[in-house]
C-alpha cells in the first residue's frame, strides 16, 4: 500500500437516512464503534420530509473511509452513501461571532472586517458586534483570525454542508434505483 494511501485526511460523506427518531443515534453510534470521531456533522430535510441529508465529515484514509461507507449502507435507515470528492464538490457552512467592541472605532473595524469578507451584521450593541458569515472553512478561519485581536465572545459553526458539482446527485447512489427519483415526483 503506498504512503499516500495510508495517510489519514478530512473525508466528507453525504448519506440520505429515512427521517425518523434514532437515526442520528444510530450512525454516531457506528462512528464511535469503529474508534472515529465524527470531525463535523449536518443534517436536514431533502426535498422529501420524509429524507434527512447528514454530511458528515471524518479524519480517515482510504481503507477505512471505504470501510466506514460500506457500514453505513448496511444500515437499514440509510438509502444512499456518497463519498464527496473535494475538487468535484461545493462544501459551506454557516458560522456566527459575538465580537467584543468596547469602543466605536473598534466596531467599524470589525464591521470593516465583515465587509470584506461578505459577512452580514446581525447585531449590533454598545458593547458587541454579531456577525454571520456562509463560506468555505478556509474562508471563515481566516476572517475569525482577523476577529481575535478583538476577543471572540461567542461562536457558532453549523458543519459543512455540501452536495457534488454538476449534473451527480447523491440519488443517482440510492439502494433502490428510482425510489427518490427527484424528476419523477416533479411530474
Amino acid at each position: 500500500m503506498s504512503e499516500e494511501a495510508t495517510q489519514a485526511t478530512r473525508r466528507s460523506i453525504s448519506v440520505l437516512v429515512d427521517n425518523e427518531a434514532g437515526v442520528l443515534s444510530e450512525i454516531s453510534r457506528l462512528f464511535s464503534r469503529k474508534g472515529y470521531n465524527i470531525e463535523s456533522l449536518s443534517v436536514g430535510t431533502t426535498v422529501d420530509p420524509k429524507v434527512s441529508r447528514f454530511t458528515i465529515e471524518v479524519l480517515a484514509d482510504d481503507r477505512q473511509i471505504d470501510l466506514l461507507c460500506n457500514q453505513l449502507c448496511k444500515l437499514i435507515p440509510v438509502h444512499s452513501v456518497t463519498l464527496l470528492d473535494p475538487a468535484h464538490s461545493l462544501r459551506r457552512e454557516l458560522v456566527m461571532i459575538k465580537v467584543r467592541t468596547a469602543t466605536s472605532e473598534i466596531c467599524n473595524r470589525v464591521i470593516q472586517i465583515a465587509n470584506i469578507f461578505r459577512a452580514s451584521v446581525l447585531d449590533v450593541s454598545p458593547t458587541t458586534v454579531t456577525i454571520s458569515m456562509i463560506g468555505e472553512e478556509s474562508k471563515t478561519d481566516a476572517m475569525l483570525a482577523l476577529l481575535a485581536e478583538f476577543g471572540v465572545l461567542e461562536l457558532a459553526r453549523t458543519g459543512v454542508v455540501a452536495l457534488e458539482r454538476g449534473e451527480k446527485t447523491i440519488y443517482d447512489h440510492t439502494k433502490e434505483r428510482g425510489e427518490f427519483d427527484l424528476g419523477k415526483s416533479a411530474q
